[in-house]
């Protein structure tokens, strides 16, 4: 038996089970390895909404120069915070295969999104949801809700919100158990890019690459991989008001997007399906369509 690998991942409760799930994972390919825990710029900065932070790598760049260090083997992100552009000399080794992909409603008091007061509190970090929420919901009020699942649920129970969003796949792998949590569709709400899928990234010439590949899911990174095509081509990022999904069904592919502005009053929300052959064909068909109702401009707006 080699030397150990080293997985570089996030403190959280959540980023430590996605690390170990991994650690698993490599162990019937004869890989043995230990975790070392890095704190990124996502992680240390709780009290900004994270578009205000904004920029590429918030919860990826401290584990990419340990990668380009040699100092850790792999790191392990959700694959919705790694920027759709790499650094020079990394690749994405694999795309795990998919979690539930959806955003989920969780409170303890109120059943369902519907349910909630006019002018609720609804905390989350994300302005894809916020934008979304704004357009099932024209009375909500999301709130920027930052830090670990855990702390998130604290300050649900304290009070200081009637209701959150996170993502089913975090809440799934915690095994969390509220009173009410209630998936959203993905009519009601797009997810991000590769949501629930994990991305082991890695140097290109590490010496074990290939054999850290074999975990790739076909299904899930075809699928993931058309969306962060997508948003690479509208020059998206983790923290634009964007939202996109694809599945594939049978031997076609349904892909369904959605591009806004915060307020929910302004956005672009459109679907087309394609035979699986004609992948790159669809997404080039749809950011035409997208590009053509002025999406670029509703980015650059959101980003002001």
């Amino acid at each position: 038996m080699g030397a150990k690998l080293v997985i570089g991942s996030r403190g959280s409760v959540l980023a430590l089970w996605q690390a170990r799930h991994v650690q698993e994972l490599l162990k019937p390919l004869g890989l043995e390895s230990e975790i070392r825990v890095v704190k990124t710029k996502g992680d240390k900065i709780l009290d900004v909404p994270l578009a205000q932070i904004g920029g590429k790598g918030l919860f990826t760049k401290e584990l990419e120069v340990l990668l380009l260090k040699g100092e850790i083997d792999l790191a392990v992100h959700s694959l919705k915070d790694v920027p759709v552009d790499l650094e020079e000399g990394l690749i994405l080794a694999c795309v795990s295969a998919r979690a539930n992909p959806k955003d989920c409603f969780l409170s303890y008091k109120y059943p369902n999104l519907q349910s909630l007061p006019p002018h609720a509190r609804v905390g989350t970090t994300s302005l894809r949801r916020a934008m979304q929420l704004k357009a099932l919901r024209t009375d909500t009020d999301p709130l920027s809700l930052r830090g670990n699942v855990q702390r998130r649920l604290e300050r649900l129970q304290k009070g200081d919100f009637e209701a959150i969003v996170l993502a089913c796949a975090g809440v799934e792998r915690l095994g969390l158990e509220l009173p009410y949590q209630v998936p959203l569709s993905l009519e009601e709400m797009i997810p991000s890019m590769g949501q629930g899928a994990l991305g082991i990234e890695m140097r290109v010439n590490h010496p074990l690459l290939n054999q850290v590949a074999r975990l790739n899911d076909p299904y899930s990174a075809l699928c993931c991989g058309l969306e962060r095509d997508f948003v690479r081509a509208l020059g998206g990022g983790c923290q634009v008001p964007l939202g996109v999904h694809v599945r594939l069904q049978g031997d076609r592919l349904e892909m369904r997007a959605i591009v806004g502005l915060v307020d929910g009053k302004t956005f672009i929300k459109e679907h087309a399906t394609a035979p699986r052959d004609r992948a790159q064909e669809l997404v080039c068909n749809l950011v035409h369509t997208f590009k053509q109702k002025g999406a670029l401009e509703i980015l650059a707006q959101a980003q002001l």
